[in-house]
């Protein structure tokens, strides 16, 4: 009988079709200008770039930290293809943020979380920095809490990739908004265009760790 979790006739088909999607959106947002002109203001502490470059690195890092967890341990060939793509790919956007900071003259960490989304007509909520904790703010970001992340470092098999899964999708929920607010506010075209590969991106890593929660049965 064929393992289910392992056919790799299941798995490729769109598997490629995710990595399809995130290699054109890099090429996409590395080497095109999509007609608008390269040379603006340089953007200051509390723009909506330097707040999404920071904010954003925060939350590269833990799903790097979560798909490296989950690499180390599963089985299941589909959940490692994601873990190792999404640990990969937002690195390496992780490390051309933190440039972008670099190259403006800018702190790494400047403020609380989000605020720079409180001007974003769509988005506004997210930017009631003075009200919301640090933790209830990377609970908007959609990130895990420290106590869901010992779970998933203590969970193994099919459960640990369920975990990840469902841990994970919430995660890229969180930072489509967050892409978006920065398309809206924002002006520095190359933010812009990484802002949108970002949006694509994760919206089909999300259908593709939808289509792994039904395969594998995961439940909650």
């Amino acid at each position: 009988m064929t393992d289910e979790r392992q056919g790799p006739a299941r798995i490729w088909p769109w598997m490629l079709a995710v990595l399809l999607i995130a290699g054109a959106a890099f090429a996409i947002g590395r080497f095109s200008t999509f007609g608008v002109a390269q040379q603006t203001a340089t953007p200051t502490s509390d723009s909506a770039e330097a707040g999404f470059a920071r904010d954003m690195q925060v939350h590269h890092a833990q799903a790097v930290e979560m798909a490296m967890q989950v690499y180390r341990t599963t089985d299941d060939d589909t959940v490692r293809a994601l873990s190792y793509d999404i640990a990969t790919g937002q690195s390496a956007q992780k490390g051309e943020m933190y440039d972008w900071l670099v190259q403006w003259g800018l702190p790494q960490a400047d403020g609380p979380l989000m605020s720079w989304m409180a001007t974003s007509d769509e988005h506004a909520g997210h930017g009631d920095t003075e009200q919301l904790s640090t933790e209830e703010l990377e609970a908007q970001m959609g990130m895990a809490t420290d106590a869901e992340l010992a779970e998933l470092n203590a969970a193994t098999g099919t459960e640990a990739d369920c975990l990840f899964l469902g841990l994970m999708i919430r995660h890229h929920e969180g930072a489509v908004p967050m892409a978006e607010a920065v398309i809206e506010l924002g002006s520095q075209p190359r933010v812009l265009q990484f802002a949108q590969a970002v949006i694509e991106t994760q919206t089909a890593e999300i259908d593709a760790m939808q289509s792994a929660q039904a395969r594998l049965g995961c439940t909650g």
